[in-house]
């Protein structure tokens, strides 16, 4: 770097929209470490490949810092070698000479990024999702038959972050113009529609600055607001946005609302209330947050159905896959996001995984695999689903960013369990991992009924691999990663995008015609990161939802984007 007192201007590329907007640049000065005081300059236009070579950190990075008195200092990263008492979460942050990119790899998860797509684009463009096999529209998703664009929406980070400017604009230009739910007259869930459509127009926001996500994102949450009008405040589960009107599922417990779906809106809401300056989305969650705080906990643990008119659990089912995994995530997440201040979504984050350990998580016999069975009325099941391999990135972020007394043993059972799920996959014919597998003296992380050995694209794996490598460096995750691409190629790839398959089991295996948007939203992102330098999207300043929408950190990343106070009395 030149040691004279010139401003370097750098765009900043997560403050500007990809579509020829004006450009919003900060002027660092070398000397001083600050931003000078015309930080502002309003005059230049929107650069796409100079601000996405600066965002995928082929030029010297940066760290951003918002100091005491609100000013935006920039510094120059370092590199960082996590110590026992270190707060930075991440294992390292490499300095301007030396890189974490495995280029050819990370490329080729970009190629299938652009296979997946380009396909979607051509058999079901403007449709929720893509049957590759049929080369049409997939009409039976969870969003039905209505033209509202899923894979669109929970693309636009991958894509931005890919550098694929093309398939982004594409995507933009469809949602200012076509996106819309009004004529949605069907039973939609809450859950779905807030982490796909909402996180993912408020990851685009975060990423572009763009007030087009913005909106959208508020358009969408306000949508689901009428689900909150219940007794308790407790979100139904379905909403029907043409009316209005909402519910629950018909087969859940005593007319129960679900943990992980109620208990999974509070990142969105908190980051829209804070953006928008409108608190009644803070206000909803917060509600839920002080409900939940306030019941008994059989064990300390969180049964998965909650009656929103009497506020009291349903059946004693408790889980870290199914009915129950987002819900724990967003405690610790909610504290992340916050900049590390909502003590109290901590405290229940610590006092929940606790409990989880002591009555949930088991070794298995003889190899010693670490999983986490769900409990049902006291009794252990020994089954783990695929959607619990998620918990091992959650509980290595847990250890990661409070040393507290329990770290170490967070750590030891994240291991463990990203460990079980690697095994999971290596022990079928496919490389791919079950639904969900078993233990038991006969068994060990193998599916055993025929609804259990299908393989949806789902990504709970790719994430572990993904944040475990960010947090240790330890090369088997890559590999890991790498064999499963792999696999993907080999057994899900066809001339028309990505199917999941039916068996894993089975040589060959059966493909079952689906697409689904998570595999662009989810798995493509969590492997395109696992191969990508750490400074990309760095977990000190990016939390992501539970649909892999990032997320800023409040304090840690000034995209946060806060909303100027209001001046009205």
């Amino acid at each position: 770097m030149s040691s004279t007192s010139t401003h370097l201007v750098w765009s900043a590329v997560t403050i500007v929209a990809l579509t020829g907007i004006t450009l919003t640049t900060l002027k660092y000065n070398e000397t001083s470490n600050d931003i000078s005081d015309d930080y502002l300059d309003n005059d230049e236009d929107f650069n796409f490949n100079q601000t996405q070579e600066y965002f995928n950190y082929h030029n010297p990075k940066f760290h951003y810092e918002i100091k005491q008195n609100g000013s935006l200092m920039i510094t120059e990263r370092r590199v960082v070698k996590r110590s026992s008492d270190d707060d930075v979460i991440q294992y390292s942050i490499d300095d301007k000479n030396s890189s974490m990119i495995d280029e050819a790899k990370r490329q080729k998860v970009k190629e299938m990024m652009q296979h997946a797509w380009s396909n979607y684009k051509t058999y079901a463009w403007g449709k929720n999702e893509l049957k590759p096999i049929s080369k049409r529209a997939h009409t039976g998703s969870i969003f039905g038959s209505y033209d509202i664009g899923a894979t669109i929406v929970d693309s636009m980070d991958t894509l931005y972050i890919m550098g694929m400017k093309d398939e982004f604009d594409e995507g933009r230009e469809w949602i200012a113009k076509k996106f819309t739910l009004d004529n949605v007259s069907a039973d939609i869930s809450v859950f779905e529609t807030n982490i796909r459509f909402v996180g993912g127009f408020l990851a685009a926001y975060a990423l572009t600055g763009d007030p087009i996500f913005k909106e959208k994102a508020q358009y969408v949450a306000d949508k689901l607001l009428p689900a909150f009008q219940t007794p308790t405040g407790i979100p139904y589960a379905l909403i029907n946005f043409r009316t209005g009107s909402s519910k629950n599922y018909g087969w859940a417990s005593g007319g129960s609302s679900i943990l992980s779906e109620f208990g999974t809106l509070h990142l969105e809401f908190v980051y829209l209330s804070d953006i928008t300056g409108n608190p009644v989305y803070r206000e909803r969650v917060m509600n839920i947050r002080s409900i939940l705080k306030d019941l008994e906990k059989p064990r300390g643990l969180y049964p998965n159905y909650l009656n929103p008119k009497t506020g009291k659990w349903g059946q004693q089912h408790m889980s870290l896959g199914a009915l129950g995994d987002s819900f724990f995530e967003y405690l610790l997440k909610a504290w992340l996001q916050s900049g590390q201040t909502d003590e109290e979504a901590r405290d229940m984050y610590d006092e929940a995984m606790v409990a989880i350990i002591e009555h949930m998580v088991r070794k298995s016999s003889p190899s010693g695999l670490t999983y986490v069975s769900d409990m049902k009325f006291d009794r252990l099941e020994h089954k783990m689903d695929h959607l619990a391999c998620f918990a091992g990135g959650l509980f290595g972020l847990g250890s990661r960013t409070l040393q507290n007394q329990h770290a170490d043993k967070y750590m030891e059972v994240a291991e463990g369990i990203t460990n079980t799920c690697h095994e999971s996959y290596i022990r079928t014919y496919t490389h791919l991992g079950p639904e969900s597998f078993r233990f038991s003296d006969a068994v060990e992380a193998k599916a055993l009924k025929s609804q259990e050995k299908y393989y949806i694209l789902r990504p709970e794996t790719f994430e572990s691999y993904f944040i475990m490598w960010r947090l240790t460096h330890d090369q088997k995750y890559r590999d890991w990663g790498w064999d499963a691409i792999q696999a993907l190629e080999k057994h899900c790839r066809s001339d028309g995008g990505y199917s999941g398959i039916k068996n894993v089991y089975l040589d060959p295996p059966q493909q079952d015609d689906v697409q689904q948007s998570f595999f662009l939203a989810e798995s493509l992102k969590y492997l395109y990161l696992l191969f990508s330098d750490d400074s990309l999207l760095p977990l000190d300043e990016w939390v992501f939802n539970t649909e892999a929408h990032p997320l800023p950190i409040r304090n840690a990343n000034p995209l946060y984007r806060l909303a100027a106070p209001s001046s009205s009395p």
